[in-house]
């Protein structure tokens, strides 16, 4: 599932590739991706207008749009969720492409818009194309962004001790919190926790300050990891994520639970 680093590899693509090109036409007939709109309704509101700006914050991505013509007043934004599966593909209309998001292990093809679930077409012939085979993205107008806590990859120490200075939560339950910590996954929270030495599932209540800070450390070094190497399937632990798998720093057999509803993977010797 696409964490923070596979949608910021999405957003880097818009940004470099989509950004200025005035919209012709868009393809929003997918209901179910397009939710709650009509089909239709995307693209009456974005015809004639430009991207200007792509942001991300945790695992969502949401792009402003200019006015139309020489108006001035801006567009509505146009939200972009990559769901479980999805990637973004921007192609020029003379067979080159560039494309960005989730980790596909059978890699995809130049052409191959088999899954395409939404699309943008520019003046110049380009598109831009939400591929999506699992069809658990997303694709709607003016998303609730507000709502997300601060972007894990943006985050300050004060943030991150604030965050985990309330309630008893699980620690991997707090940081999969996306409305008190935006962008952090299942694969980023593991890493994040081995790289510490911290048991998953102890109380955020019984962190001290200097396994607080360690955990900043990690969730940050983490992260850019995976956004320098290619996603979070490059992030050193996850080929121990196995039943046969061992601790990549100590050796020790790993372990396997669960903690706030999702599987997790620990040292049984460092985070006993």
């Amino acid at each position: 599932m696409p964490e923070l680093p596979e949608v910021e590899s999405a957003r880097h693509v818009i940004e470099r590739m989509a950004l200025g090109r005035r919209i012709v036409d868009v393809d929003d007939s997918d209901t179910y991706v397009c939710r709650p709109h009509v089909p239709g309704e995307i693209r009456m509101a974005l015809m004639g207008r430009r991207l200007t700006a792509v942001h991300r914050r945790g695992k969502s991505m949401w792009c402003e749009t200019s006015g139309v013509g020489r108006s001035r007043l801006p567009g509505p934004s146009l939200g972009i969720h990559l769901g479980m599966s999805g990637r973004i593909v921007f192609a020029d209309g003379h067979g080159r492409e560039v494309d960005g998001g989730d980790y596909w292990e059978r890699g995809r093809a130049p052409g191959d818009h088999r899954f395409a679930r939404f699309s943008l077409t520019f003046a110049d012939g380009a598109l831009l194309v939400l591929v999506d085979p699992r069809r658990l993205g997303r694709v709607r107008l003016d998303p609730p962004v507000e709502t997300l806590g601060p972007d894990a990859r943006e985050m300050t120490r004060a943030q991150f001790r604030a965050m985990m200075a309330r309630g008893t939560a699980p620690v991997k339950a707090r940081l999969l919190d996306q409305d008190a910590l935006a962008g952090v996954g299942n694969l980023i929270a593991d890493q994040a926790l081995w790289l510490a030495k911290i048991n998953p599932a102890r109380p955020v209540d019984e962190l001290s300050r200097a396994d607080v800070d360690r955990l900043f450390r990690a969730v940050k070094g983490a992260i850019e990891s995976a956004v320098g190497d290619g996603g979070v399937h490059t992030l050193s632990v996850v080929p121990s994520r196995a039943p046969d798998g061992v601790c990549p720093r100590c050796g020790a057999p790993m372990k396997q639970g669960t903690v706030g509803g999702r599987t997790t993977w620990w040292c049984s010797r460092e985070q006993a």
